[in-house]
């Protein structure tokens, strides 16, 4: 029989999280305060717990997971590889076809394996409570576990319209005890100021931010907890990749091309920083960000200083944006509706080290659906963009013979965004081109601090 399934023993979890900072070209641009000087570690201490922080500014190349966040990972890790012999039948390619599974968390995403360390963190410092939002409920849901773990109460901002889209996510937040409000909410100023503006807001990842800082920086019993785009979040990420190298020195094959959703980054840096490691030694490897092109940050983006929310709470960060008040369409990928990007992923970016693709939202169901007949599981509707790039280029490898190795993160399964697929089955789902317009005249919205 063929191999389908690459498995790791848990004690070949990694004991250190992979620091790509370490291997830039270029050191990251610092994060700016309002008046646009550069802040240092301290400005994040009203919201983050220091051994965060010191993880957020790190330029160490590997930082030791404790080993209680380890042993709490092998609840769900490591995670399988799995050979897509079915679909690679379906599509008739060539191509060698691979996807890393983090569909076996409890949460049923790749999100727990940061959440879980936020969480052990806080409570080491102390911190009775956190406060975060959540955009199609993945993070949310990963940080009530976490919460429950280690003792934690959790508030959860959701974004209105995920909130409306996917109630079950919310059940699965108020099994594991976590508090979920519908932002923008009334128990804010940032989300009484959205209400009074916009009575109807559908609301968006940064005004729940705002909303989850406010309330962080309020309390000295609760700090803030972020499911994607910060550096430590990305770090912590480093294991799926990290376990992925593992697996195919098992079966002695390596993957051509690397691809992952992106919408603040975390499921990208998570699979494809620790091969960036290998491209910066020197091995040809091509890692590609995958958007919507509903939102897409890095393909038509703004590489400029702006906040990581809606109403400027947060630190300046130098990213690709589409602006801090956008207002993005109601797509169902509702983790990839976020304005920025990763400080690091732009970077790479920017400097010609990553790709980026953007792709439609019917496109990606389509491939969702063809993933899901060949293989059987259900992708996430983030996930389905993944699912796009890769079937488009083998696809191409058909066409040209080319017998190359393609590997995606699979997220998350799809199980509570089956209204999602419901309506893409009945013609009721629609794609959406983000206005250029729109794109250009985020420029007059951004701070006046310059730009990379």
């Amino acid at each position: 029989m063929q191999q389908t399934r690459i498995l790791l023993d848990e004690h070949e979890i990694p004991t250190h999280w992979y620091n790509v900072v370490a291997d830039m070209p270029n050191p990251p641009a610092p994060p700016l305060g309002p008046d646009g000087q550069p802040i240092g570690p301290d400005a994040l201490a009203a919201i983050f717990p220091q051994a965060l922080i010191e993880q957020e500014v790190s330029a160490e190349r590997w930082i030791e997971i404790p080993a209680e966040v380890r042993e709490a990972l092998t609840m769900w890790r490591p995670s399988p590889l799995i050979r897509a012999h079915r679909l690679e039948q379906a599509l008739g390619t060539p191509a060698k076809i691979y996807y890393k599974y983090e569909g076996v968390s409890p949460a049923g995403s790749h999100k727990p394996n940061t959440a879980v360390p936020q969480a052990w963190y806080n409570k080491q410092e102390g911190i009775k409570r956190l406060s975060t939002e959540t955009g199609a409920g993945q993070w949310g849901s990963s940080l009530a576990l976490a919460g429950q773990m280690f003792g934690l109460d959790v508030r959860v901002y959701m974004v209105k319209v995920s909130y409306e889209q996917k109630p079950f996510r919310r059940s699965m937040m108020h099994t594991w005890g976590a508090e979920v409000l519908a932002s923008p909410s009334d128990q804010t100023e940032a989300g009484r100021k959205i209400l009074a503006e916009h009575p109807d807001s559908p609301g968006s990842l940064g005004i729940a931010i705002s909303e989850a800082v406010e309330e962080a920086a309020s309390r000295k019993d609760t700090n803030y907890a972020l499911g994607s785009v910060l550096n430590h979040v990305l770090l912590h990420q480093t294991v799926i990749g990290q376990e992925a190298k593992k697996q195919f020195e098992k079966v002695g094959d390596y993957p051509d091309v690397v691809y992952a959703p992106c919408g603040g980054g975390s499921n990208f840096g998570g699979v494809a920083f620790p091969f960036f490691a290998d491209k910066a030694a020197g091995k040809e490897v091509r890692l590609v960000a995958v958007e919507p092109a509903s939102c897409p940050t890095l393909t038509k983006g703004h590489y400029a200083y702006d906040f990581g929310d809606a109403i400027g709470m947060t630190p300046l960060l130098l990213m690709y944006t589409l602006g801090h008040d956008f207002m993005p369409p109601g797509i169902h990928a509702g983790g990839l509706r976020y304005h920025g990007d990763s400080a690091l992923v732009s970077q790479l970016y920017h400097e010609g080290l990553i790709e980026a693709r953007a792709v439609h939202q019917l496109a990606t169901f389509e491939a969702g659906v063809t993933f899901a007949r060949a293989e059987g599981i259900i992708p996430a509707p983030e996930s389905n963009h993944a699912i796009r790039a890769v079937i488009d280029d083998a696809l191409a490898c058909k066409e040209s013979g080319e017998a190359k190795t393609l590997f995606f993160n699979l997220s998350g399964h799809g199980h509570f965004d089956m209204a999602a697929y419901d309506k893409y089955f009945s013609g009721e789902l629609e794609d959406f081109e983000y206005p250029e317009q729109a794109i250009a005249e985020a420029l007059d919205h951004l701070p006046k601090v310059g730009a990379g």
